[in-house]
């Protein structure tokens, strides 16, 4: 049975090229996901993994949707190479039916994870110059002022929830409790 497995990796990006090349090959079955490709906690990875059977070839667009490391990649092979499932990826145009597409795909599986390395190493660079720079990351920390000050007397008096103070400040309760630590603490 020819059986096809896509991925994406969030919700906001879209499965048709994938889908689409598979089905022009006549995937009589096909598992699609959008989740990252980072380790094999995926649905419809294991329910594919499951499916195949002795004799079935599994299609992927490219090497890089079934996964992200080599190790991940080496695993979910052998376990298809287990059940005497062939895999051929179609961007790489490699087919583990022959030894030289067994190579190769392991060859192809190291450098996609070496890329993946490499942007991160560059993603984390440049988070780094950035700071360096004085650009700040996350949310602007919540300053204490009078309001916060005038809400927490009335709670401290038992006049307010802070999940209505929470609310009016746009704040968490969390950092609520957090503010109140340390309007305490300076008072002593």
């Amino acid at each position: 049975m020819k059986i096809g497995y896509s991925r994406c990796s969030s919700e906001s990006q879209n499965l048709d090229r994938q889908l689409v090349a598979l089905k022009e090959i006549g995937v009589e079955k096909i598992f699609a996901e959008k989740v990252s490709g980072k380790n094999m906690e995926r649905p419809q990875l294991k329910e594919m993994l499951s499916f195949v059977r002795e004799g079935d070839v599994v299609y992927i667009e490219s090497i890089s949707r079934l996964a992200r490391n080599t190790l991940d990649f080496l695993t979910i092979v052998k376990d298809l190479n287990e059940k005497k499932v062939e895999i051929v990826s179609l961007k790489e145009s490699l087919d583990t039916a022959t030894p030289a597409g067994k190579f190769m795909l392991t060859v192809f599986g190291a450098l996609y994870e070496l890329e993946r390395e490499n942007i991160r190493m560059r993603q984390a660079e440049g988070i780094q110059i950035a700071k360096e720079k004085g650009v700040a990351f996350g949310r602007p920390k919540y300053q204490v002022d009078e309001q916060f000050l005038k809400r927490y007397r009335q709670w401290k008096r038992g006049q307010i929830t802070v999940t209505a103070i929470a609310k009016e400040l746009s704040i968490s309760r969390a950092t609520f409790y957090r503010k109140v630590k340390e309007v305490e603490k300076s008072k002593s």
